[in-house]
């Protein structure tokens, strides 16, 4: 008797997706609180209190009708055998366009370029609303529809240019590889995100965002004399323009080795007139560098894709497997998809360790830039970013704990209140 390996995941995707709702309708009650966690009293506004209410119980209401009808079309899909004819109708088309529907590079593209089609079919209605009616109605988004669509439209482009040569030599790896396939295909992904990441902040980023190095004055140069203190090899500083899109404020760092760079949201600076406080925010993200913990994340996601891949290897020649998702042969691509899907259970595992890593990655790096002596600037500083964003105020324990990668604002200030006592 063949084991009902499909039925299995649609159940086990509903369960989760039935699970997930519970958490969900947790923060939705968290969400409707009229007042605020006691430590916040005082340090929030009422006014900017009501906001942010009212922008999480928008988000909130639409993340239900979304995830219902993502569950829906995921179930259907598999269910009703519309993975294998999509498949088979790729392969149909080849012909019509003169090309060999035998080969599967050929035939992977096909199916790709349908289902990309497809997904922006689908996802462009929630989209839009996010975007021109939540976003909107809370002041953030500053996007026009002409710029949206340009985004769409070099977001499509990318693909198109990106994915075939990737596509091809990961089918080539898997139809070649013998017992050593999952080495070979880790170490190509290993390779592809040294050079995403190296090519991204030059060539692909600027094509959505400006980038202007930092002017020379104050800021600059606590700045640069921070990152001297840590030896940290900081060899641009830049400000994008993040408020032609959006007016959510964020800072974030990259490079390897000794190009490492900073960049700045525009809206950060105009929100944060209290320059010590920007750099209360950069001394939290140098943290993260001086404790190492963007190599062990880049570790840790080497090695969990390593045992994909060695899990992968384990089923990709299995015939009952394929017959369950209802297709006749073994394609590499369908079988990646297939096996992503069966592994559900433990990526929800993984993904929540990650999350439980994560935050305490986060409360180090608090600690670091209070040890530093940014404690009166990083608590203000995160409470204004907490107030600017509109973020949530109340989270339920239960669902912060599943979902959150970062540590809810209240026991972040919580954390640095115990270690400024502590100092004192």
């Amino acid at each position: 008797m063949a084991i009902p390996y499909m039925e299995t995941v649609v159940a086990f995707m509903i369960v989760m997706y039935v699970f997930e709702t519970y958490l969900d309708m947790r923060q939705h009650s968290a969400l409707k609180l009229p007042t605020l966690p006691k430590t916040l009293v005082g340090v929030i506004s009422q006014e900017k209190f009501e906001k942010s209410r009212a922008y999480s119980l928008d988000k909130s209401h639409f993340h239900f009708v979304q995830e219902f009808v993502t569950i829906l079309m995921d179930s259907a899909m598999l269910f009703f055998g519309i993975l294998p004819w999509f498949w088979k109708m790729s392969g149909g088309f080849l012909p019509m366009v003169g090309l060999d529907p035998e080969n599967e590079i050929l035939h992977t593209l096909s199916f790709l370029a349908g289902v990309m089609i497809w997904s922006q079919i689908t996802d462009l209605p929630f989209s839009l609303y996010s975007t021109f009616v939540i976003e909107s109605r809370h002041g953030f988004n500053k996007q026009t529809i002409w710029m949206f669509i340009k985004d769409m439209l070099k977001g499509i482009l990318l693909s198109v240019v990106l994915a075939p040569p990737i596509v091809a030599t990961i089918i080539v790896i898997v139809q070649k590889g013998g017992p050593y396939l999952a080495i070979y295909l880790w170490a190509f992904m290993f390779i592809l995100s040294l050079v995403m990441m190296t090519i991204y902040p030059v060539l692909i980023a600027p094509l959505f965002n400006k980038f202007t190095p930092l002017p020379d004055g104050d800021l600059r140069e606590k700045i640069e004399k921070l990152a001297s203190s840590l030896k940290f090899p900081l060899t641009k500083l830049f400000v994008v323009d993040g408020s032609t899109r959006s007016s959510h404020s964020n800072a974030y760092m990259y490079g390897f080795f000794k190009n490492k760079r900073i960049v700045l949201y525009d809206t950060l600076i105009q929100q944060c007139k209290n320059e010590d406080e920007i750099v209360a925010v950069i001394a939290h993200e140098l943290g993260h560098w001086k404790l190492n913990h963007t190599t062990y994340s880049f570790i840790a996601v080497q090695i969990l894709t390593l045992l994909q891949f060695g899990g992968y290897t384990l089923v990709r020649n299995s015939t009952d497997l394929f017959r369950s998702f209802g297709f006749d042969t073994q394609p590499v691509l369908i079988g990646l998809i297939i096996f992503q899907h069966t592994v559900i259970p433990l990526q929800h595992l993984v993904s929540f360790g990650l999350n439980l890593v994560s935050r305490a990655f986060e409360f180090q790096a608090d600690a670091f830039a209070v040890k530093l002596g940014y404690a009166k600037d990083l608590r203000p500083a995160l409470v204004k970013l907490q107030e600017e964003n509109l973020s949530a105020m109340n989270t339920d324990p239960l669902y912060s704990a599943y979902h959150y990668s970062h540590p809810p604002l209240v026991e972040r200030l919580g954390a640095i209140d115990g270690l400024e006592k502590k100092t004192d």
